[in-house]
């Protein structure tokens, strides 16, 4: 604290207040002018060098998200109404079968040998079906999604069990006669021929799709 004597004193005082408070203003007027000038060069930056894009940081990996695959759901729609479509429950297979000693079926241009060679085994069984329980249309529809998976995975010879009949209504084989019709309907199926007792006998066919492709 500054203690007052005298007017000299008082003047002194008042000389050093005046000179702080001048150094205080020229110190503020000075970051003031600093502050404009900063502003004014990065303006003219900008204007010297227009829009700008941030360069990419090569030290980080960009990784693109995986969007995920399209359901095929109208395309499953109609492959669904095609099979429907195609397998016809009315369709009168009686004239198309050989009765031979064990009824067979093979398409037009398909030699016998091909049924003979079903008969011995040439080719050997890849997968099986088995359709005893199911109603008509779901046999159906089994059947037909089961011929088009094993094309689809080059599937040659498969076996197809329809049953005998026997827990029908007056033990009348329907089933099997469906599934008869069923397989001379779709043009995938080459040939087939019943099954050895072995192998299922009357109660099951042994049926030759056409190659993948």
């Amino acid at each position: 604290m500054v203690t007052v004597k005298s007017l000299a004193d008082l003047k002194q005082v008042k000389k050093a207040i005046e000179a702080q408070a001048k150094l205080e203003a020229e110190r503020r007027a000075e970051r003031e002018r600093v502050a404009r000038q900063s502003t004014a060069d990065k303006d003219l930056f900008i204007k010297a060098a227009g829009a700008v894009q941030p360069l990419t940081d090569k030290r980080q990996a960009l990784l693109k998200k995986e969007q995920p695959k399209p359901i095929p759901v109208q395309r499953e729609r109609d492959e669904q109404a095609v099979l429907v479509e195609a397998i016809s429950d009315e369709f009168d297979v009686s004239t198309l079968l050989d009765a031979d000693e064990h009824m067979s079926f093979r398409r037009p241009g398909i030699g016998p040998d091909v049924t003979r060679k079903l008969r011995r085994g040439d080719w050997a069984i890849q997968r099986e079906i088995d359709l005893h329980g199911l109603r008509t249309d779901e046999a159906r529809g089994a059947l037909g999604q089961f011929i088009r998976d094993a094309r689809k995975h080059g599937i040659r010879c498969v076996r197809v069990v329809h049953g005998k009949g026997l827990g029908s209504p007056g033990k009348t084989p329907v089933l099997k006669s469906r599934v008869h019709s069923w397989l001379v309907q779709k043009k995938e199926v080459l040939a087939f021929v019943q099954a050895k007792p072995a192998e299922g006998g009357a109660g099951a066919l042994i049926v030759l799709l056409q190659p993948a492709g």
